[in-house]
C-alpha cells in the first residue's frame, strides 16, 4: 500500500497509508461520529468540498451496497480514517469500498492517530486540509493549499443541485410537493413519496414564479452545501414563496436559507455537527430526540431575540444552539437536523408527518 500525506492549513502534518484513487485533493476538514452509514455519508450533497474525517475504528468493513446511496455520486472531497478495510464481509454487498472510491476518483488517508486528529480540530476549529498520495514534498502541499477556498462565503449549491426538474412517485398521489434542491438527499424524497407525495424536483436558482405556475400543496426545502449568505438570489426567491403562505419544510441548509429569507441571520460554527447522536430537545412537546446532523453553520440564536413571527421550537443540548424554528403567519418550520436520518436514528421521522397535516389543513382552506 503506497504511503499518504495530510497536511492541516496550520501547518500539522500527518503520514499514513493511501486509500482510493492516488492522487491529490483539498477541501475543509471535518468529523463525523457516526459508527455505521459511511456510504449513505459519502454520497451526501451536503458533505461536497469536504474533507471528512471518520471517528469510527474501520471504514469499509460492509463493503458498499446499491440502494444505500443518497446522490448519484460519492461528494466528499476525500477520506481520513483509522483502519481502511479494502475487504468487505457483506452478503448484500456489490463490491469494496477501494474499488467505489477508484471510481469516482477520490483520495483518502488511512492509519493515522484519528483520535489526536479530532481533538486537534475541536480545539483549534475548521480548516483547510489536503491529502496527497503523490506529493510528499511539505513545501508544495503548503502551497497548493493556499489555493483552497475558504468554506465561509462560498457558495457550493449550484454544483450538486439538478440542472432541470425532474418529477418523482405517483402524478395521481393526494398531495403535489414542490422541492428545492439545494443537493437534496433521496431519504428525503423517499420520506415524501411515502406519505402520498408527488414531487417535482426544482434547481436551486428556481425562481418563485416557477414554483408557482405549478402550483404545489407543499413546499420542501433540501440540504446541501456551503454558506448559505451566499446565496443571496435563493434566499430572495424563497422570501416571495414564504409570502404566499403555502406549507414550507426546511431541513439543514433549508433550515438556514428559510431563516436568512425571513430576516434572521446565519453564522459559522467553531467546527459544526456531523453525527449520528446529537441530542435536541423539542421545547414544544418537552420530549427529547436523537438525531442525525451534519452541518458548518447554523442560524444565530440572537437574531431570533424581538422576531414575533419566528418561534423557536427546537434546541440542540450540547451546546444549546438553534436547532428549530416555526413561522405561524408563512405556515413554515425548519430544523437544523436531518429528520429523513439514514443511516441513523428514527426520532424526527415525525416531522414529515407534521408537515403533511400542515398541507391537509391547507388545501382544505383553499377549497373553501
Amino acid at each position: 500500500m503506497s504511503e499518504a500525506t495530510l497536511l492541516l492549513d496550520d501547518g500539522t502534518v500527518f503520514k499514513g497509508k493511501a486509500v482510493g484513487k492516488i492522487g491529490t485533493t483539498m477541501g475543509e476538514i471535518a468529523f463525523n461520529t457516526g459508527m455505521t452509514g459511511y456510504q449513505e455519508i459519502f454520497t451526501d450533497p451536503s458533505y461536497f468540498g469536504q474533507i471528512l474525517l471518520m471517528t469510527p475504528s474501520h471504514i469499509g468493513n460492509y463493503g458498499v451496497n446499491v440502494n444505500e446511496i443518497e446522490s448519484e455520486s460519492i461528494k466528499i472531497s476525500g477520506l481520513v480514517c483509522k483502519k481502511f478495510s479494502e475487504t468487505f464481509s457483506r452478503p448484500a454487498a456489490f463490491e469494496s469500498l477501494q474499488i467505489y472510491f477508484e471510481r469516482d476518483s477520490i483520495v483518502g488517508i488511512s492509519d493515522i492517530d484519528t483520535r489526536a486528529l479530532v481533538r486537534h480540530i475541536r480545539d483549534k476549529g475548521a480548516m483547510n486540509a489536503i491529502i496527497s498520495s503523490e506529493i510528499f514534498d511539505i513545501r508544495k502541499l503548503k502551497s497548493q493549499l493556499k489555493d483552497a477556498p475558504n468554506m465561509e462565503g462560498l457558495e457550493l449549491s449550484s454544483k450538486v443541485s439538478t440542472t432541470k426538474p425532474y418529477f418523482v412517485g405517483n402524478e395521481n398521489s393526494s398531495y403535489h410537493v414542490g422541492v428545492i434542491d439545494y443537493g437534496v438527499k433521496q431519504t428525503i424524497l423517499r420520506c415524501l413519496e411515502e406519505r402520498g407525495c408527488y414531487l417535482k424536483v426544482f434547481p436551486s436558482n428556481v425562481t418563485a414564479e416557477e414554483i408557482y405556475e405549478w402550483d404545489p400543496d407543499g413546499i420542501m426545502l433540501s440540504n446541501g452545501p456551503g454558506d448559505p449568505a451566499a446565496m443571496r438570489k435563493e434566499v430572495a426567491e424563497l422570501k416571495m414563496l414564504l409570502g404566499k403562505g403555502i406549507p414550507t419544510f426546511g431541513i439543514c441548509l433549508g433550515h438556514q436559507i428559510m431563516a436568512l429569507a425571513s430576516g434572521l441571520k446565519t453564522k459559522k460554527m467553531h467546527n459544526g455537527h456531523r453525527g449520528v447522536n446529537h441530542p435536541v430537545k423539542n421545547l414544544s412537546t418537552g420530549k427529547c430526540e436523537v438525531t442525525s446532523q451534519n452541518h458548518g453553520f447554523v442560524v444565530d440564536k440572537e437574531s431570533l431575540k424581538n422576531k414575533k413571527d419566528a418561534i423557536l421550537t427546537h434546541i440542540h443540548l450540547n451546546d444549546d444552539s438553534l436547532a428549530g424554528i416555526k413561522y405561524p403567519s408563512k405556515n413554515a418550520f425548519s430544523v437544523q437536523y436531518h429528520p429523513e436520518s439514514s443511516a441513523g436514528p428514527n426520532d424526527s421521522r415525525y416531522l414529515f408527518d407534521e408537515f403533511i397535516d400542515l398541507i391537509k389543513k391547507y388545501k382544505l382552506v383553499k377549497t373553501l
